[in-house]
């Protein structure tokens, strides 16, 4: 009889050890905490308590979790009012850009527009871009988050157009301004992307073109990195693409 035949029986007799419970004291095993050794009994209460604070250590990491998505969401509640409530449609981009730097701690926040009926022209926000800029904008399909690594788009937020108090602080304290993470979330007309997307089920077309790029960055190389979570960023973007086509050309 060797291991396993014995494993097999124990598993195939339960009451084994009901019928034999002097067994569970007179069995000695090795302490894994120590070189003493103790019964079968304690061993079995060694792992309880093991499993227990395994359990108890991710519950803890669930609750954490969900207080960290009820504080976001209640974040992204309060900038949706902000962008809502804004009539004006010269201020909706810096209301956008502002409610984000303000309501998410974000130290800094840019974005650019395209494609805009001609009243919207000659505003700030839609100042030429470069191509490259486009094609990358048509081409993210999801929030890119990570280093900045030389994005055209970063040196929107250098230029210092939108900045948090934060921000401005440090700058004028002397520190540098240069966006070490950013999180690049592509604009599209929601109506266009539903048409869009309509059609790709049937032929397996692209979605909508990019008619803007919002950007965000901090000097914490790790406030935006490739392994965050991005469904807020995702409902963050289709917000402000919503609230933002309204400026488009028809």
């Amino acid at each position: 009889m060797n291991d396993r035949d014995v494993a097999d029986y124990l598993l195939a007799n339960p009451e084994f050890f009901s019928q034999h419970a002097e067994l569970l004291a007179a069995v000695r095993l090795a302490n894994p905490h120590g070189k003493s050794a103790i019964s079968l009994q304690e061993r079995q209460m060694d792992m309880l308590r093991e499993k227990n604070k395994l359990l108890e250590r991710r519950l803890a990491e669930l609750l954490r979790y969900g207080h960290e998505n009820d504080s976001i969401a209640a974040k992204f509640n309060r900038w949706t009012t902000r962008v809502i409530a804004q009539r004006d449609a010269h201020a909706l981009p810096r209301t956008v850009a502002q409610g984000l730097m303000e309501v998410f701690d974000v130290p800094q926040a840019a974005l650019r527009l395209w494609d805009l009926a001609d009243t919207y022209r000659d505003a700030e926000f839609a100042r030429q871009v470069g191509e490259e800029v486009r094609l990358f904008a048509n081409g993210l399909d999801a929030p890119y988050c990570g280093a900045n690594a030389g994005f055209e788009a970063a040196q929107w937020l250098a230029d210092g157009e939108y900045a948090s108090a934060a921000a401005s602080s440090e700058t004028a304290a002397g520190e540098s301004n240069v966006a070490q993470s950013v999180a690049l979330l592509a604009l599209r007309d929601p109506r266009s992307t539903g048409s869009a997307e309509r059609a790709g089920e049937s032929e397996g077309t692209a979605p909508a073109p990019a008619f803007g790029l919002l950007v965000m960055g901090s000097p914490d190389p790790r406030r935006f990195h490739e392994g965050m979570a991005t469904d807020f960023l995702m409902q963050i973007g289709a917000l402000a693409s919503a609230a933002l086509s309204r400026l488009l050309a028809r």
